[in-house]
């Protein structure tokens, strides 16, 4: 079985690096000259996935190391602008695997579709829809042959009534299963397909007709263990578990935590084409399920001492369809991956999160978070600031010795060497 943990890959030079993944993920000379291509994608191709194309934006795209999950080694392509966050994942993987790495799951790929009628008695048509519920149905799974012949498809009609300013009105739902795909095509789709037949039966009017973001029928879930010596001791992890309480009780810390987060989740799903709007979108309306904002994680100590992490959140991702389809990079991190279904994906992504999770509330709650955040800033800034590569080293240690990491500092260390 490969093994994720490389050591020393953060040093490795670029061809190295390929080298390692080439050999992990089973790459191709393709693949490896697509991870070369810069962007992966030429003008062409970028003006016929957006309206008005003038040009390409390009985000660094690494490689989390370390990663064990549910039993199997994974590299993890993570495309994340924010210093720090690569390499945090990967130390938290690596303190994970010394009792069995992270354990998740995922529920099935359900999609919800709402259908919104109004200009009705809504109490007296609840029950005319759900006797016609196999009806409906039958007419939202003939607009997929392909979902109906794997046995998915549209399983269920459900109706609510929800109350507002203008008056009362009827939401008709559909529960989809989607398979590997995300699904909001398919789910629009069908939602219009019956939207004439819900007006037929209610007598209403038909607005709205769209799947909901809110995939609470699609989470991931999971947890993984992390050793008390690893971390640095008891103290350390009481100061993680006050930190998390802090942020489960109090939104402006919860909204923070949460966003940390999220530098995982996100960096995974950019790299795999998902639609990173929805998974936020979703992920902070489950963190106020409860009606107060607050954590996506939960963290305890077990009976060994050792801190025990729990990630449950929303995660509507798809393997099959949209960008992944054409943008070769997309398609080369995916086989990076090596994934086989949407919910192996949603595992690894939730995965990522408590992971970048872990690391950064033990920063917070030992050092601080600018200790190792701000060395890795610092590199950008002698970037920015025109420092040529061999005397990158000398003007990072510098400024960071100094507590000084700006571009002006840069460039008067850069002068004086």
């Amino acid at each position: 079985m490969s093994d994720s943990s490389i050591p020393k890959f953060h040093e490795k030079t670029r061809d190295e690096k390929l080298k390692a993944l080439e050999s992990f993920s089973n790459l191709s000379k393709e693949d490896i000259q697509t991870l070369k291509n810069d962007g992966g994608i030429n003008f062409d191709q970028a003006n016929n996935m957006v309206e008005n194309a003038i040009g390409i934006v390009s985000y660094p795209l690494g490689i989390a190391t370390n990663f064990k999950i549910n039993g199997k080694d994974y590299l993890i392509p993570m495309v994340i602008e924010e210093p720090s966050v690569i390499a945090a994942a990967s130390k938290a993987a690596k303190i994970a695997r010394k009792h069995g790495g992270f354990i998740m799951e995922a529920d099935d790929s359900y999609s919800i579709g709402q259908v919104q009628v109004v200009d009705i008695d809504v109490k007296s048509v609840i029950s005319k829809i759900i006797e016609k519920s196999e009806e409906i149905l039958v007419l939202a799974n003939s607009k997929s042959k392909t979902l109906s012949t794997m046995g998915k498809g549209a399983k269920k009609v459900s109706c609510k009534e929800v109350m507002t300013e203008s008056g009362s009105m009827l939401v008709v739902e559909i529960l989809i299963d989607v398979g590997d795909a995300m699904g909001a095509n398919v789910t629009n789709t069908m939602c219009e397909a019956i939207a004439p037949m819900i007006e037929k039966i209610t007598g209403g009017r038909v607005i709205l007709k769209i799947l909901s973001n809110y995939s609470t029928k699609r989470l991931v879930k999971g947890t993984a263990i992390f050793d008390k010596e690893d971390l640095g001791g008891e103290d350390i992890i009481d100061n993680i578990i006050w930190a998390y309480e802090f942020a489960a009780n109090d939104p402006y810390r919860a909204v923070t935590h949460n966003k940390g987060i999220m530098n995982g989740i996100i960096a995974v799903a950019n790299s795999t084409g998902q639609d990173t709007r929805a998974i936020e979108a979703a992920a902070h309306a489950y963190a106020s399920r409860h009606g107060k904002y607050s954590s996506l994680t939960k963290w305890k100590k077990n009976q060994d001492g050792n801190l025990v992490g729990e990630i449950e959140v929303p995660m509507s991702v798809g393997i099959v369809g949209g960008i992944i389809n054409i943008h070769p990079m997309i398609k080369t991190c995916v086989k990076i991956l090596g994934v086989k279904s949407a919910r192996e994906l949603s595992c690894i992504i939730g995965a990522a999160g408590l992971a970048q999770n872990l690391s950064a509330i033990r920063a917070l709650a030992s050092e601080g978070i600018q200790k190792g955040h701000m060395k890795l800033h610092a590199q950008n800034i002698a970037a920015s600031a025109g420092v040529p590569q061999e005397k990158m080293a000398s003007v990072i240690a510098q400024m960071t010795r100094e507590g000084n990491i700006s571009v002006t500092r840069a460039k008067e260390i850069l002068e004086n060497l």
